[in-house]
């Protein structure tokens, strides 16, 4: 589903993002990208979706290149930034119907799909409002129901639980374990280090551009008793 290959990037001035990183995401995974800030989460993260240029080796989406093919990766593929920056002067209904058109939704779909994504995060009494006025939390909701609208097969998330209240979070835990089920696959980053050992069926660890640790999740840990200690154990430089 995901297949990152030797991935480097380097910006300008010479600072090293993230070096050599190889990991796979199957079809069927939760898989949890862990790292401090700073560590190479997001820039991994952009480079998948296509949203940032690389030089040094290659990334697959569901076989296809991201250098060679973006279209057809971001076809494929729901990106939700940590901070999403969507189309304020718009009306909830109106970028979501932007968003299901961009990707050639029919309308059967686009209509059943929009009604039960706004109705299982609470807002769909909120779609005729411009989003100008909606908090930050019902912006990420936004962001999350536009992500579904095309069915994805696969799911890139940057810190998507930050925003969203508890009953949010549940219901998109519970999404992203149907999307799984349906032969989707989810990749996506968090802090919350006991989300991710209970989400998450593989991790893996980057610190300073590089990867620590990869692997089933309960197999990464081994016996450093939990996520978080094997996390502090990998990390702490002192």
């Amino acid at each position: 589903m995901l297949e990152i290959v030797h991935f480097s990037k380097t910006y300008k001035g010479g600072k090293v993002a993230v070096q050599d990183l190889n990991l796979k995401v199957e079809s069927g995974d939760i898989f949890g990208f862990i790292g401090r800030n700073g560590a190479g989460k997001s820039t991994t993260i952009k480079a998948v979706c296509g949203a940032l240029d690389f030089d040094e080796g290659n990334i697959f989406v569901n076989g296809v290149s991201v250098k060679d093919d973006p279209v057809a990766c971001k076809k494929v593929t729901a990106y939700i930034p940590d901070n999403p920056d969507l189309y304020e002067y718009m009306t909830g209904y109106q970028f979501l119907d932007f968003i299901a058109n961009v990707f050639g939704v029919s309308a059967e779909d686009k209509r059943e799909r929009m009604e039960k994504y706004a109705r299982t995060f609470g807002i769909e009494s909120a779609l005729g409002d411009l989003v100008s006025t909606y908090s930050h939390g019902m912006k990420q909701k936004l962001a999350v129901v536009s992500a579904l609208v095309h069915k994805p097969l696969l799911m890139v998330l940057d810190e998507p639980f930050v925003g969203l209240d508890p009953n949010a979070s549940h219901d998109l835990k519970e999404i992203m374990a149907e999307r799984c089920r349906e032969g989707g696959a989810v990749f996506f980053s968090t802090h919350v280090l006991e989300v991710a050992e209970k989400l998450c069926n593989k991790i893996a660890i980057i610190d300073n551009g590089r990867l620590v640790a990869c692997g089933e999740t309960a197999q990464v840990i081994g016996s450093a008793g939990s996520l978080e200690d094997l996390f502090l154990e990998l990390t702490n430089h002192g």
